[in-house]
């Protein structure tokens, strides 16, 4: 799709129309319910996601249109099945042919399941600022650490994983000497311990992971020692651009309630111009959330990502899914309470804090714009 076209390419509209009635197939109610109030992974259904063909790297349009119209229908699932490949971009653009035939073609057949593990109990949106330590030994390289909020921690088979490999050479550099290596879930001193009673999300996989004495053979470091953060930020342009469409398409589904939840009432309560202006606001709102979703997936799969554009699309999304929840909430009342609107309002809270808060995503805008005022001068 080029910068100036507003139309996705057929084959991309044809698996948007396919990904919707996939899900609200397959995302029962009943089901839905279950994975909230069990905290359970959807293997089942990632199965039968793999089966249909949704999870494909190779064509990341199709990916990203599936992450919308999933969340569009129930955001835990959605995600829980499309993110059971997370992070296998840094092999497809970093990995060596041994590392991407061990673990990358695995998962994106199925077989395995992938993690990032990056955050930390005192460094999350501040990557530079992670304390976990891989050293070189004799044989290869040992990890201790402590990981937290990882997504997939109890049931991926591999982690991505980000550690500090030699001390910033100052403050100004803190982002030097982070290392990516590939961890397997199973080794020695890995362990992880499932996060449950989240506030939203309740069908994704959450973890705390501690690694203590973890052996990490040469054959597992991603790319070049000490460049591990450039691998990382490079990834986050990717996925913080599938976050964007995981909000459009949650906002897009409190949308559908609050449509259902109208049709049921009076047309007095329907013509009620508080009722009118709050529709006519939030559909706006959430076509330019689409509209700056896909200018930045059309920069990104070009390989000319524009990290500002990235962030404003997963910022300003994040921002409308939660005030469209807001909204909604506000028009059906006590009523929403319980309800699957209620859940869907849980789910989009965690879209302004993973991938980089909003705050984070602010920063990374401004400097950017700053940065081409430097240019100039």
């Amino acid at each position: 799709m080029s910068d100036l076209s507003f139309e996705l390419p057929q084959e991309v509209e044809e698996t948007r129309k396919r990904a919707r009635d996939f899900a609200l197939r397959e995302f029962t109610n009943e089901l839905i319910e279950h994975f909230d109030e069990t905290e359970e992974y959807p293997n089942e259904i990632r199965k039968k996601v793999f089966d249909a063909g949704f999870i494909t790297i190779e064509n990341p349009w199709n990916m990203l249109v599936t992450m919308e119209e999933f969340c569009r229908v129930d955001p835990g699932i959605g995600l829980s099945t499309l993110a059971s490949v997370f992070g296998s971009e840094i092999l497809l653009l970093y990995g060596t042919d041994e590392q991407k035939e061990k673990y990358l073609y695995p998962t994106l057949k199925g077989e395995k399941i992938s993690a990032v593990a990056v955050t930390e109990p005192g460094a999350g949106s501040d990557v530079a600022g992670i304390s976990s330590r891989i050293e070189k030994t004799e044989k290869g390289w040992m990890l201790n650490g402590h990981k937290m909020f990882i997504t997939n921690g109890t049931v991926a088979d591999h982690y991505y994983l980000l550690a500090r490999s030699a001390p910033p050479p100052s403050k100004e550099k803190r982002h030097h000497g982070l290392t990516l290596a590939i961890v397997e879930r199973r080794w020695n001193g890995v362990n992880p311990v499932k996060l449950k009673g989240k506030l939203g999300m309740r069908a994704t996989d959450t973890a705390e992971i501690t690694f203590e004495n973890v052996a990490v053979p040469n054959e597992n470091i991603v790319g070049e020692e000490g460049k591990g953060f450039y691998i990382i930020m490079t990834f986050f342009n990717i996925s913080r651009v599938y976050v964007a469409a995981q909000s459009v398409g949650t906002a897009q589904g409190i949308l559908d309630l609050l449509l259902e939840y109208l049709a049921e009432k009076p047309a007095s309560f329907r013509e009620m111009e508080y009722v009118q202006f709050a529709l006519a606001e939030i559909s706006a709102l959430i076509e330019a959330a689409r509209n700056i979703t896909y200018k930045a997936a059309t920069k990104v799969f070009s390989f000319n990502p524009d990290p500002a554009l990235t962030s404003m699309a997963k910022y300003y999304a994040a921002e409308i899914a939660n005030q469209v929840a807001n909204t909604a909430f506000k028009i059906v009342g006590i009523e929403a309470s319980g309800s699957k609107l209620e859940k869907l309002y849980r789910d989009a809270k965690i879209t302004e804090i993973w991938e980089g808060t909003s705050e984070i995503e602010k920063l990374v805008i401004s400097r950017m714009i700053l940065k081409k005022i430097q240019e100039v001068k």
